[in-house]
């Protein structure tokens, strides 16, 4: 245990932060932009690793386009963020909520209450991969802010035994868990505010990280056209409106009632709508054409 406690001190993320030892000392106001000082150095650190998590973002495009899924794994706030990255991705692009799933040490029971000890056993990421059928075309990315904890290795491990592509996410450089994975990306966040929590600094380039791959893989996916996220689906009032909205940006030139009777006809999904006022097809034709062409509406208009 004391060879144990020695390596976990040597982490960058475990270590003192000279910067703010004093800030139980001071005013709320000096204490919150104390915080936040922090915070902005999060930005910089991410984008230190913007090659590591292009090559990521490329890795999970591919092995999507074979039918494969992106599946996040963690314990603790890792885990935590990334079933909660997973579960915004089907409302936010229309992808069937098995494309891209978050698994937490403890199971869901852990994404309310701390439970203990889990992160330190292998094989129980083992078998919730197992449980998910994982496969060859699927991609497991790790996270892990320390980039050591057992439970992802064993994860990162199995997954590489499979073919699985393999990715890692932890906030020290020279990660244990970076040299298990295929790529790694160590977005190093140094000294906590407050040592003895990686929940701060330490999270937020984590959920960093995770947007960008997400977002990033969606937009090559062809969930969006420019920077409209196209692939929404019209199910309430705010949503109708914003589909409108959508379509308007990409028709100024036609009426509104134009647009709702597009929308209408193409069940209230934006790009279908879109495809079917471009090309002037029915709805059966303008779902083909847009099959053909990979989802991707720049296809279906000459643009790519």
């Amino acid at each position: 245990m004391a060879v144990q406690a020695s390596e976990i001190k040597k982490l960058r993320t475990e270590q003192r932060n000279p910067a703010t030892l004093n800030i139980d000392l001071l005013p709320t106001l000096d204490m919150v932009r104390m915080l936040n000082d922090q915070n902005r150095l999060v930005a910089d650190a991410v984008d230190e690793q913007a090659g590591q998590i292009a090559a990521a973002v490329e890795l999970i495009t591919e092995r999507m386009r074979k039918g494969g899924r992106l599946i996040y794994i963690g314990a603790g706030t890792s885990g935590r963020l990334g079933v909660m990255d997973a579960s915004e991705i089907p409302p936010t692009f229309s992808m069937p909520p098995e494309g891209v799933v978050g698994l937490i040490a403890g199971g869901d029971n852990a994404l309310r209450s701390a439970v203990e000890h889990v992160e330190d056993d292998p094989l129980a990421a083992v078998g919730q991969l197992k449980y998910l059928g994982l496969y060859q075309n699927d991609v497991v990315c790790g996270i892990a802010a320390s980039g050591r904890t057992p439970y992802v290795i064993g994860a990162l491990d199995y997954a590489r035994s499979v073919g699985a592509g393999t990715i890692s996410v932890a906030n020290n450089k020279h990660s244990e868990i970076g040299r298990h994975a295929e790529i790694a990306i160590e977005v190093d966040t140094g000294p906590e505010a407050l040592s003895g929590s990686t929940r701060l600094k330490a999270g937020t380039a984590q959920k960093m990280v995770l947007n960008l791959l997400s977002t990033a893989t969606m937009i090559q996916q062809g969930k969006t056209y420019s920077n409209l996220m196209v692939d929404v689906k019209a199910t309430n009032e705010k949503l109708q409106a914003r589909c409108l909205n959508i379509l308007s940006e990409i028709f100024p030139a036609l009426e509104r009632e134009r647009l709702a009777q597009a929308l209408e006809s193409a069940d209230g999904r934006v790009k279908l709508a879109a495809v079917i006022l471009k090309t002037g097809l029915s709805p059966e034709q303008a779902r083909a054409e847009l099959e053909r062409c990979g989802g991707h509406l720049r296809r279906v208009f000459g643009e790519a």
